[in-house]
């Protein structure tokens, strides 16, 4: 009786009542648990893990509609993970596919993956939070990730559901000492790796050699060293304990300011230019210690900008660029679009779907981080510039565009363990505040519920909204470097049209994927993945279906909508009906909406016939594919 079923109620929005009457008797059911616990699904543990709580008999919503379908297995929760272990899943523990994840499962929510817990108590939906005085019938997940889980507690038994909940709102809730982090526990229980090949690992970048073989490779030794003065972080915690600058700058300034006003080498390019970081200066009001800053940074840009030999551009992120306020604030809006609990709710957002992701500004500030990689990169490979990006700390925006550019650039970070280095390179030891940012220590738990993304608690200002390519200069560092930045920053017009014409050149020609790869950054072209809207589609949704039946889905629409695109294009080029048939034709078809081909599944739109005075209007468009929200590009598959 166990296993694969379909219940009614368990919470959810304006969820029916329930209709289900099992005429299974109490002791039958525990007949069939313990058949159940005989084949259960192996918990896989990695080194240092340790099981805290479960609870057996916990059915598994599939997200697809109002009848609950679902699967029961056994609800788990390490001091690693959360991990629902399926009945279904034992015939499929054998199945060795080639791009299975070893170390998080479909069904498997880190700790720290955890965004809000909510309980479902009399169809009625509460954050849950602390202690609890009652335990709800049903519990829904919603994850960084923008996945959602719901499982149904209904049929488990009183004590198991308030350990497994206590157990569950404790470990991703309760605030947490730095050493108790699992992190700690799997480094003392895992195998160190013997393999000492950069070429076929993982660099870590926290040894001298590590950064000089990084060096060697990107053929940047020759203007660059590494060095140790930070060995034990005895100048600055912010910065790693080895890293790379220019060979001409003496050691002893990075201790001058702790580190700040030191351009950092990320990479060096082919031809001899160099991507850098560098931190900004206190701010200072003294007059005299103004001074001594700007002698300061005026010797330091004589080791990067020696014309005409070496020229530098400088790339203010803090003042000209995003700010962590307002990717943030898009963040935020953006990730309620998908955190739905129901169908009811997912169609009923349709409706506003395209202006909500619009207002949301996340796919602008996804083009427009793009974009400034593209600027970097033109500067690099086509003027053949040194640039430096200029942030507060170098620590967060700097990371992302450095990350950029890398890809773009070299083919080493496009492989796995490349973009593994990559990352352990720029954001781990760039000092990209994790636990701060993630709050994994959950030490500002009522901050982070109210701002809903855990970023710095002061909040800084929204950057006005500026121009595609325009570029402004910071009062700040106009004070600090005098005359001398005005010459590094090119004037908006020159990079529009340097850049354009770099980019359009670019695509122009043959794809080299071993070389130089740029993204399209045109409006059209920055999309949302296709499996957001699988989430909604039972014929997606079929237990144990796996990737073989989303794929199959996915082709499937594709087919449609290729076949409709084609009946547009012969609609469009024969032109031969009279114009004045168009009315008629136009009012036998329903307008589509926004989820079209999905549209399909569910109950026809529920939008009005056209009316009469739009017809006019209607005559001066091509066809009516044309129009906004007549359909969803599904992106590459």
């Amino acid at each position: 009786m166990l296993g694969k079923g379909v219940v009614g109620g368990g919470g959810g929005t304006k969820a029916p009542k329930p209709s289900f009457v099992s005429y299974v008797r109490p002791e039958e059911i525990h007949t069939n648990e313990k058949e159940v616990t005989e084949k259960e699904v192996t918990l896989h543990l990695l080194p240092g893990e340790q099981l805290l709580c479960e609870a057996s008999t916990v059915l598994k919503y599939v997200q697809e509609d109002s009848c609950q379908h679902g699967v029961y297995g056994r609800l788990v929760c390490t001091d690693f993970k959360i991990a629902f272990l399926g009945d279904d899943e034992s015939a499929l523990d054998n199945d060795e596919t080639q791009f299975k994840n070893k170390v998080i499962g479909e069904n498997d929510i880190t700790l720290h993956c955890v965004d809000q817990i909510y309980g479902v108590f009399d169809e009625k939906k509460k954050t849950l939070f602390g202690q609890l005085k009652k335990y709800p019938e049903k519990l829904i997940i919603h994850c960084k990730d923008l996945r959602v889980f719901q499982f149904c507690l209904r049929y488990t038994k009183e004590e198991e559901v308030k350990r497994i909940v206590s157990g569950i709102i404790h470990h991703t809730q309760a605030p947490k000492l730095l050493k108790r982090l699992f992190l700690f526990s799997y480094a003392t229980a895992a195998q160190n790796n013997t393999v000492t090949d950069p070429k076929n690992h993982t660099v870590m970048f926290d040894t001298l050699k590590d950064w000089c073989w990084e060096l060697e490779r990107t053929k940047g030794n020759v203007k660059y060293k590494a060095v140790s003065v930070n060995e034990g972080y005895k100048v600055c915690e912010r910065l790693p304990a080895y890293f790379v600058v220019p060979t001409a700058l003496p050691e002893e300034n990075v201790q001058r300011f702790q580190g700040h006003g030191i351009p950092i080498w990320c990479w060096s390019c082919h031809n001899g230019s160099a991507l850098l970081k560098m931190s900004a200066l206190p701010k200072e009001q003294d007059d005299g210690i103004l001074q001594i800053q700007k002698s300061f940074l005026d010797g330091i840009y004589k080791t990067i900008h020696r014309p005409p030999y070496e020229i530098v551009k400088t790339e203010d992120l803090s003042s000209n660029f995003l700010s962590l306020q307002e990717i943030q604030t898009a963040y935020s809006k953006f990730k309620q679009l998908f955190l739905i609990d129901n169908s009811t709710e997912f169609w009923d957002t349709d409706i506003k779907w395209f202006s909500l992701l619009e207002s949301s500004s996340w796919l602008d500030i996804i083009r427009r981080c793009l974009k400034k990689a593209i600027e970097i990169t033109e500067c690099m490979e086509a003027q053949n510039m040194n640039v430096l990006l200029l942030e507060e700390n170098a620590s967060d925006l700097c990371c992302l565009i450095s990350s950029l550019v890398q890809l773009m650039m070299d083919p080493h970070c496009r492989t796995r363990t490349g973009f593994q280095s990559l990352i352990q390179k720029e954001w781990v030891m760039g000092g990209h505040c994790f636990l701060d940012r993630c709050n994994h220590l959950r030490q500002n738990d009522k901050e982070e519920h109210q701002r809903q993304l855990s970023l710095p608690l002061t909040q800084s200002k929204s950057s006005p909204k500026r121009g595609f390519f325009r570029e402004e200069t910071d009062h700040l560092i106009k004070n600090l470097l005098g005359k001398r930045i005005s010459k590094l920053i090119n004037s908006s017009d020159e990079l529009q049209d340097n850049f354009r014409e770099f980019y359009d050149s670019w695509h122009s020609k043959s794809t080299d994927y071993h070389g130089l790869l740029l993204p399209h950054i045109e409006g059209p072209e920055i999309k949302v993945w296709a499996q957001r809207y699988l989430r909604w589609i039972p014929e997606a949704q079929i237990l144990g279906g796996g990737q073989v039946a989303t794929m199959s889905k996915l082709l499937e629409m594709m087919e449609e909508v290729q076949s409709l695109q084609e009946k547009i294009d012969e609609r469009h080029h024969s032109q031969q009906a009279p114009q004045a048939e168009a009315p008629c034709l136009l009012r036998n078809s329903a307008r589509l909406s926004s989820l079209f081909p999905f549209a399909l599944l569910q109950r026809h739109s529920s939008k009005p016939i056209l009316p009469t005075s739009g017809w006019k209007a209607l005559g001066d468009e091509d066809d009516l594919a044309k129009r906004e929200d007549e359909f969803v590009d599904l992106g590459d598959v």
